[in-house]
């Protein structure tokens, strides 16, 4: 047999890792060119639709279920059945794929774990490679880790404790710099997508699992079908039956929310789901509705719970949807992360997350998230209460659960205001991020939560959409740039004080102060946060 042809695609810019050369394999890299030379230019007329839609919801301030696909709501239809290894989900732990998270993911005990390229890492190439490096040796059970400050190691424990994998890639909207195309960077979408499935997807079946995938930030049914067919691409170019693959879609965009039928529709030989993600979804909110006027002005991200009626709405539409066509429903995020210091902080937090999770398996949902393996004991209990030995919930149809087009959006229905402490939070939350982003790290802990790229995102969006409405805060200040740059340099001058010179000036935090600052002042509000950041990551 020949040797596989040179791969078209350059690596640009990139310092050489610790065996980079069994995840960038000539074979690989060329699936990966295939990949982008066959959907890259569909993935870039979906983002132009995304920007003609955000156009047209800035002129109305409203959104409808589309009338062009009544028929598929209407139709009698299923996704294809869960494989076994998806068939109970009732804890999924979430977290990057650095070489300690893989190993304590994997044998946290929950049922299945979200490996993430997206939002809980930050894209520097190292993170990129070696991520995909780390899970090839988990299946392989070549993975262990020496922590090189405590002394301790980490092994696997038997294969049959282990977490099911469900691999999250980055949204379409960015793009692997390091990686090129007649000198166009690929799609990070892809990268990650292309590089795992084509080393791992024959050795999962192996496994008695399979290539199951997270997809993000998905705006619309024809992004959905823009990964369905890369998928039947995909199955067919390494020779492995259609169906193989499964999607799991994160709900976490306020147009997606009106298109959950039509989006399990287009994935139906691949759907294994959707999850409710609320940060993300509250970020959406606020983006495409920014300029809608005082009714859409959202309140402190804390005080939006997920029993604020338009939240509701969403949430049980997405159990209905789901429980009607098939489907696992997987609901929203713990983030809170133990402290081993304060027994008080831990029993307040224990006490919210439990009541998260015992709502959520009441209201149907077949299993939830959490960010921290102290915290899938308490979500297990509440999940096991519910379904006992069933592996699931899928025959509670909700059709008591009925959802007008106007209740996700009905913002006003919450009794809550924006509050001069939110806004402070919002740019302590901002800041801090960012600079651990900035260094390469995606899952930062903060105030006793786990804060990623999208609680970043809301942040930021809260702060332009205050100032940007002239909010009125109850000590009487009104939000202006100005107030944010007040705060902002208070905040930074408080960091220099809290951890000291030295660690400050090895940090990114001028940086992080003075990116917060651009795209929560700019009047042409940027759709990404991580794009213009990823400008400034170094690796």
């Amino acid at each position: 047999m020949s040797a596989p042809a040179p791969s078209p695609l350059a690596i640009v810019d990139a310092e050489p890792l610790p065996r980079q050369e069994e995840v960038l394999t000539d074979a690989a890299l060329a699936f990966v060119a295939e990949l982008h030379r066959l959907f890259t230019p569909r993935r870039d007329e979906l983002l132009a639709r995304r920007a003609e839609r955000r156009a047209e919801i800035a002129r109305t301030s409203t959104l409808d279920f589309l009338p062009d696909t009544a028929q598929v709501r209407e139709g009698d239809w299923k996704v294809a059945p869960a494989p076994a290894a998806l068939n109970d989900r009732r804890v999924e732990i979430t977290g990057p794929t650095d070489r300690k998270m893989t190993i304590n993911a994997l044998n946290s005990g929950a049922k299945v774990w979200l490996a993430d390229f997206e939002d809980a890492s930050a894209p520097t190439w190292e993170n990129v490679v070696l991520g995909q490096r780390n899970l090839i040796d988990a299946y392989t059970r070549s993975i262990d880790f020496t922590d090189p400050k405590s002394g301790k190691t980490y092994a696997l424990k038997p294969a049959e404790e282990l977490a099911t994998v469900v691999m999250r890639p980055r949204g379409w909207h960015l793009d692997e710099r390091h990686l090129r195309f007649d000198g166009r960077p690929v799609p990070g979408a892809l990268v990650d997508f292309g590089l795992y499935f084509f080393h791992n997807a024959k050795r999962l079946i192996e496994l008695g699992k399979g290539p199951y995938f997270y997809l993000p930030k998905t705006e619309s049914h024809l992004e959905a079908r823009l990964w369905n067919d890369i998928f039947v691409f995909a199955q067919d170019y390494v020779g492995i039956p259609q169906g193989t693959v499964r999607a799991t879609v994160l709900i976490e965009t306020i147009t997606a929310a009106y298109e959950m039928e039509e989006i399990l529709y287009e994935l139906r030989d691949h759907a294994a789901g959707l999850n409710a993600g609320r940060w993300d979804y509250l970020f959406s909110i606020v983006k495409n509705f920014r300029d809608g006027g005082a009714k859409f002005v959202l309140p402190d991200r804390n005080a939006v719970t997920m029993t604020a009626p338009f939240m509701r709405a969403y949430t049980e539409l997405l159990v209905r949807t789901c429980h009607k066509r098939g489907a696992h429903a997987i609901g929203g995020m713990a983030a809170f992360i133990p402290s081993r210091k304060d027994a008080e902080v831990n029993k307040v937090a224990f006490e919210k997350v439990k009541a998260d999770k015992d709502r959520e398996a009441a209201d149907g949902f077949d299993g939830s998230w959490v960010a921290h393996p102290d915290l899938v004991p308490i979500a297990m209990a509440s999940f096991d209460a519910v379904l006992g030995e069933k592996p699931n919930q899928k025959e509670r149809l909700r059709e008591d659960v009925s959802v007008a087009p106007g209740d996700l959006i009905a913002i006003d229905s919450l009794d809550a205001v924006p509050t001069y402490q939110g806004l402070v939070s919002a740019v302590q939350v901002g800041i801090r991020y960012i600079e651990a982003w900035l260094r390469g790290l995606g899952a930062v802990a903060i105030f006793n939560l786990m804060e990623d790229a999208a609680t970043a995102e809301i942040s930021r969006s809260q702060i332009w959409q205050w100032i940007n409405a002239g909010v009125v805060f109850e000590n009487g200040r009104k939000a202006t740039p100005e107030l944010a740059r007040e705060i902002a340099g208070e905040e930074l001058a408080a960091i220099r004080a809290e951890i000291g010179e030295e660690a400050f000036a090895a940090g990114r935090w001028q940086q992080a102060h003075d990116l917060l600052l651009t795209v929560s002042l700019d009047e042409d509000y940027a759709d990404f946060l991580t794009l213009p950041a990823y400008e400034q990551l170094r690796g």
